[in-house]
């Protein structure tokens, strides 16, 4: 029936009707006909697509022991809901994430982006690119540089992008490098999606980059990590110049207060989430702080949006909607809407990990 329908309407006001559409039913539409799924699969939708879609989905990252090892399987799940909802339904198949296998469950294994519809999801070996539209995936190759006899090299920052001058997506890696555990140098290499090469950075400093919980983001066009210099800082990359800058947290925010730290978006604007650390004596008597920068890479302009709790979280996970903050607990998904004067919280009951 559908391959009719294609035979009365020309095939660029079927692409238009699908720009339109969000990507929960794009997939839907992709099987009811080898017409359709040929076309929302093509290059030119894909690129199109990517550049007017308004979609908001809840990536859901997961973890599953496989039986016949200590191995853990990790696993998306596609989750939206109705506006001002926190019911949240899955809206295609959960997807088996090729190449991320590891050893202790997903906490090391990262999600970043969106970056024009794309994310790229990385562990400490392995990095594939992923089209969440279309369910395509590319493997990153490992990057082929060594490092002298008797030294050992220890991911810390991975980052990805889009290089608007060249029109080229890039991964980032920040890696130490060190004989002697308190004597470490840091080395950065680039890979360039066009070439399919990876390539030495250097020339540039860079401090240490330390790796909590929700800390790599890409924000508009840079890549943003934790950086130890006298204090934390947040350590940018700006894919276009592939030059490294940082930007300094609030005054009254030290790494020495017994929180634990977190980066977040909030109605389009970088923010900065501290949470009470999950191992400190008493976390349930801390409350949640979150801090936004309304004007980028200005240290003046933080301001502190709201305090929440006291409640026990494991780590934030995201902004949902602009103002929707998703916590995770061991046992609970915890919604919060981000208001000044309102704190609301729905409990989920959580069968994995995520």
């Amino acid at each position: 029936m559908m391959d009719r329908i294609m035979k009365v309407l020309p095939q660029d006001v079927v692409i238009y009707i699908f720009l339109k559409l969000p990507v929960k039913f794009l997939l839907r539409f992709k099987c009811t006909c080898k017409t359709f799924c040929n076309i929302i699969n093509s290059s030119t939708f894909i690129h199109l697509h990517i550049h007017c879609s308004n979609d908001e989905l809840i990536i859901f990252k997961h973890s599953i022991k496989q039986e016949d090892d200590d191995l853990f399987k990790n696993i998306l799940s596609f989750l939206s809901s109705e506006e001002n909802c926190f019911d949240f339904k899955a809206v295609s198949p959960d997807f088996d994430v090729p190449e991320v296998t590891t050893t202790s469950a997903c906490t090391f294994v990262q999600v970043i982006g969106p970056c024009n519809g794309l994310i790229a999801i990385t562990d400490s070996f392995a990095t594939i690119l992923f089209n969440p539209t279309t369910r395509h995936y590319r493997s990153i190759p490992a990057c082929p540089f060594g490092i002298p006899k008797r030294y050992r090299r220890s991911s810390s920052g991975i980052g990805f992008g889009y290089d608007s001058i060249q029109n080229d997506y890039k991964f980032i890696r920040i890696s130490e490098v060190y004989e002697d555990y308190m004597d470490k140098d840091m080395k950065v290499d680039i890979f360039d999606l066009s070439t399919d090469y990876w390539r030495e950075l250097n020339g540039q400093q860079v401090p240490l980059v330390f790796w909590t919980s929700c800390s790599e983001i890409l924000y508009n066009n840079p890549c943003h990590w934790f950086a130890s210099t006298d204090d934390t800082i947040i350590l940018c990359f700006e894919m276009n110049t592939e030059e490294f800058y940082h930007l300094e947290l609030p005054e009254s925010c030290h790494w020495y207060d017994g929180k634990s730290d977190g980066l977040i978006i909030v109605n389009n604007c970088l923010s900065y989430i501290r949470y009470p650390d999950p191992l400190s004596d008493r976390p349930a008597e801390v409350l949640i702080d979150i801090w936004i920068m309304k004007e980028y890479n200005k240290r003046e302009s933080w301001i502190k949006r709201c305090s929440i709790g006291p409640i026990t979280i494991d780590t934030p996970l995201a902004v949902w909607k602009g103002d929707l903050l998703l916590l995770q607990t061991v046992t609970t998904q915890i919604g919060s809407r981000l208001a000044p004067t309102l704190t609301l919280l729905c409990e989920r009951t959580n069968q994995s990990k995520p």
